[in-house]
């Protein structure tokens, strides 16, 4: 393939590069994307998507072993290891090849290989070792992703310890399961696999799992995980890991410097991510990497003139829908689009899967105390919920912190059934700046879990009705 022109190139073809690349052909931008390994990314490939696969899976399997509960019977309720992982790796190539049907709709030429930047306005693309073409732009946006982070003293073999991408096609199920991390990545694989009959010991380096939600919610998460048997170590860290019999032993350290050791079959890896940084001719281009991750100003702009870094390889939150929103306003600003407004981070709101599903927009009432703010905090639990009941689905809540002052709203905080598509209804009222009083005055449908959202903004201000 020879040289070829055009208004922007984009390095990555995830939620971030792809979208990025079909918002700027609508713009009427000659846009190519090169992508070495599968369109869609690490979110349709290997994760977001198929772990949801999974997790359903995982809820599927619960209701039927829970059958009694719902006046039902299924007897000797087991589930097939490897036909839920096929149906998992269909679900994303479902999606993955749809991906390139959008693409190709929308007239985005689709470049297979490896990009490096080559100078000025141009992008090398390799495949295999040979040379694919060379790419010119004006405009290069950098989407290339992130990976699972490693420790020094802690590397994935596949084998017995795993990353995401290892724990999302097991050969076979493990008795027992050492999830190292508490965030979103390893509380669901923690969910899934112990839902599935495993032993499963989480440990997080901070005194709490998922750190980054609302301290109420983590704390009714942890006694929800307790319940189903899981066992939580925090405030620790995995100092070492050795081979064990039946699997790995790994020396934990508490926080008041005891030692203690887990021995588990298998070990996942959920510490964080690093950027896909690497190879790409990033600093002798100019542009700046630092802790493993792209510096880039609110617009996307790196610190090299006419390259752009979205998504996962640049600064937190490191979320599928951040990098798409994120590509989108990179393009319209790139394209002169009308007025556009930077991303506010604050406004993206965040989802685990796990059972119970956790999720969140805004501030923790902590965070929004250290703010400055004087609060109004409202609650309601799921079991004041009719259609909580009747679901069977009773254990919950809804948490929602608002500026005294002005009656905005700042933060919302769920644990439940379902809250990982109701916190959409929250992010809404913040990204219109929206207050009590037009949360009060909105009508929410009965019988719908969605009434414990208005009945959490009525508790605030004293109002609750139902509680």
């Amino acid at each position: 393939m020879a040289s070829q022109s055009f208004d922007v190139v984009i390095i990555g073809a995830g939620p971030g590069g792809y979208v990025t690349a079909i918002r700027a052909s609508q713009l009427g931008l000659r846009t190519a994307v090169i992508e070495r390994e599968h369109l869609g990314g690490i979110c349709l490939n290997w994760g977001c998507i198929p772990t949801k696969a999974l997790l359903r899976t995982a809820e599927v399997f619960h209701l039927m072993a829970s059958a009694q509960n719902y006046g039902l019977a299924a007897d000797n309720v087991r589930f097939d290891l490897e036909k839920l992982v096929a149906r998992s790796r269909k679900v994303a190539g479902q999606l993955s090849r749809g991906v390139g049907h959008l693409l190709k709709k929308n007239k985005v030429t689709v470049v297979d290989g490896e990009a490096r930047l080559a100078g000025k306005g141009e992008v090398t693309v390799t495949k295999d070792g040979k040379d694919v073409g060379t790419f010119e732009a004006p405009h290069i946006i950098v989407a290339t992703g992130a990976r699972a982070r490693e420790l020094p003293h802690l590397k994935a073999d596949g084998k017995q310890i795993w990353t995401y991408r290892h724990a999302m096609v097991p050969e076979s199920m493990p008795k027992s399961l050492l999830v190292i991390g508490s965030g979103a990545i390893g509380i669901e694989f923690a969910s899934f696999y112990r839902t599935l009959g495993a032993e499963v010991t989480v440990v997080e380096m901070v005194d709490r799992i998922l750190p980054v939600e609302d301290e109420e919610i983590s704390g009714l998460a942890a006694r929800a995980f307790e319940k189903q048997g899981m066992t939580l170590v925090t405030g620790a860290t995995v100092e070492a890991t050795k081979q064990a019999k039946g699997g790995v032993a790994a020396t934990v350290k508490t926080k008041d410097g005891r030692m203690q050791e887990v021995t588990a079959e298998r070990v996942i890896l959920a510490i964080g991510i690093t950027g896909n940084v690497e190879n790409l001719g990033l600093e002798e281009a100019g542009v700046i990497v630092e802790r493993g991750h792209i510096k880039a100003d609110e617009w996307s702009r790196t610190d090299a003139p006419g390259i752009y870094a979205i998504g996962d390889v640049t600064g937190p939150p490191w979320l599928a829908h951040k990098a798409m929103h994120e590509g989108v306003i990179c393009v319209e600003k790139i394209a002169g689009v009308g007025t556009v407004h930077p991303m506010q981070t604050a406004n993206i709101p965040g989802c685990t899967y796990s059972s119970p599903q956790i999720a969140s927009v805004g501030l923790t009432e902590a965070k929004a105390k250290e703010a400055g703010y004087e609060v109004r905090v409202g609650r309601f639990p799921f079991i004041g919920n009719g259609k909580a009941i009747a679901l069977g689905e009773p254990e919950g809540l809804v948490k929602t912190v608002f500026d005294a002052a002005t009656g905005e709203l700042l933060g919302a905080h769920m644990i439940g059934a379902e809250v990982t598509e109701l916190i959409q209804g929250y992010a809404i009222a913040k990204t219109m700046e929206g207050t009590e009083q037009d949360l009060m005055r909105t009508v929410f449908p009965h019988p719908t879990l969605s009434e414990t959202m208005h009945e959490s903004v009525l508790d605030a201000y004293g109002r609750t009705l139902h509680f």
